[in-house]
Order: structure tokens, then sequence, then C-alpha cells
């Protein structure tokens, strides 16, 4: 349900929560997962934390949401069927990253959905629009909205979903997730009394329960998606609209760059693809 450096908090089958470790120093839980856990014998561990059980095992994961550089990959969110990226009227939202996390979420056969917030401010409103055009027309669905008069438009999106919630810092996302939920405030402040986290402030994830069948994973604001873990093929594929042009390049290994009879250069030049999602394919593919 939530994590806090190497502490989790894990909701039992029958609905109380307990504060949980993991063996050795590296962690491979993410927020979401399904794991077996150990009660420990004694409700401290005998370091300070408190903790009262030992996660021993991770189920099979549906999905897995993960960023990652040349050096190290970061867990964003398991077994999530929904990305929702959150961009803002203002200030400027990041196109690079927004192609980057429609890559990754491609790679996971993930949902996607595109929330345009602050749309109260008109004019900036209506150039985060224009920029977000290039998406409406390949297919990803958009929710324009202000979190702070009114979010009820989002609600019939998450039903039925585990939602992972995606945006850069100053966004609005958490207005949003405290308009979502009221009671957001008081889980964190629940959930860091039971981790003790008050000394652990590197916060990862946190899953709120909407409903019975429906969930919504928050993470802390990013300002880079690391691709690192998927081949070159794997970002082709994740811009949805090169699939029709993959395989007619004049060069089998055509990296979509200066080659000649690049199919893709092509259907640019003939308004098939927009310029500047190619353009975010080379930053892409280049790591």
């Amino acid at each position: 349900m939530a994590s806090f450096g190497r502490q989790y908090l894990v909701r039992l089958d029958h609905g109380s929560e307990l504060a949980c470790l993991t063996r050795g120093k590296k962690s491979e839980v993410a927020c979401g997962d399904i794991v077996e856990i150990l009660r420990t014998a004694d409700a401290s561990s005998g370091d300070g934390t408190g903790a009262q059980g030992v996660i021993e095992r991770i189920a099979p994961r549906r999905s897995l949401l993960h960023r990652s550089d040349a050096f190290r990959e970061k867990l964003i969110a398991a077994n999530v069927t929904q990305i929702i990226v959150v961009v803002a009227a203002e200030p400027s939202f990041s196109d690079e990253l927004l192609a980057r996390c429609m890559v990754a979420a491609f790679d996971q056969k993930l949902d996607v959905l595109i929330v345009l917030n602050k749309c109260d401010l008109p004019e900036a409103a209506a150039a985060a629009r224009k920029r977000l055009i290039p998406y409406s027309n390949i297919g990803y669905r958009m929710l324009e909205l202000s979190a702070k008069q009114d979010v009820s438009a989002l609600r019939p999106f998450l039903h039925g979903h585990t939602s992972v919630l995606v945006g850069q810092s100053g966004m609005g996302k958490s207005t949003l997730i405290n308009a979502l939920l009221p009671d957001a405030q008081a889980a964190t402040r629940e959930i860091s009394s039971a981790l003790d986290s008050g000394k652990h402030t590197t916060t990862h994830a946190r899953l709120y329960r909407i409903d019975e069948t429906s969930g919504l994973i928050d993470c802390p604001g990013v300002q880079a998606f690391g691709l690192h873990h998927l081949s070159f093929g794997g970002i082709e594929q994740g811009f949805v609209e090169f699939a029709q042009y993959l395989g007619k390049c004049r060069f089998r290994d055509c990296r979509h760059a200066h080659e000649p009879g690049c199919a893709l250069h092509n259907a640019v030049a003939e308004g098939k693809i927009d310029a500047r999602r190619l353009e975010l394919f080379q930053q892409i593919a280049g790591k």
C-alpha cells in the first residue's frame, strides 16, 4: 500500500494493515505488489523501526511500471492497468516526458489517459491543448479539468482500474489526489505513523482504494523517465503511429535519423506523422 525506503505498509486479506521490511539490502518490492509475508514474533524488529512483518515472496506481476538509466532502475508501481499522466496549462510540461510515459505504458500494455489540469486558465490551457493535438490525433484519450474546481469528470475513468498517477512536480497532482480522496492526507499520516516514517522521507508510492474494484497509486513527481531497459525496437513500437511504417524503410537497420529512403521521414514529409513526434523518438531512442 505504501513504501518508505525499505519499509512497506501491507494490507492483509482481512483488511488490516501491517508494517513490513524486506530481507537483504536490495528490495524488489513495488507499490501494488501482491506479497507473502511472515509475521515476526515481536512487534519490534530490534533496530528501532517497529516492523511487524517480513516480505518473503512477491507474486508474479501482471504489469510493472519502472524507469531506468544506465546505472539503476526505479520501480514505480506493479499490477496497474492504467497510467494517468497529469500535465498542466502552467507551468509548461515536458512533451518528452509525456512521450516516454506513453512508450512505457505501451510496453506494459496499460491503458492511457492524459489529464490536462488547470484549465481554469484559458490562455495557458489553449496553448497546452495545442501541444497535445498530436496525441489526440493518434488516439490517446484526453480529459480537461481544473483540480481546484471539479474532478468529477475523472471518476468514471478510474472505475475498474488500478491506475497510477504520474506527472512532473507542479502539475497539480497532489491537488487532484486530495480532491478525489478527501481522506488522503489523513491516510498519509496514518501510514507515516504505522511505519514510524518521520525519519524516512523518501516516499516512493502510495495506493489508495477508491472502491472494491478500483485503486489509485500516487507517486512522487518525476522530472525524468528513463527507458534504458527498452530496446530500440521496443521504443519504436511505443510510438504507436509508427506501426504501419515499420519495416518499410530502404534499409533493414534504419535508425530513422538521416538514412535515405526512411519510411518515417517520408511520412513526416507527407504530413502523416507529426514532425515533433519523430524528433522525440530520435531523442528517446538515442538514450
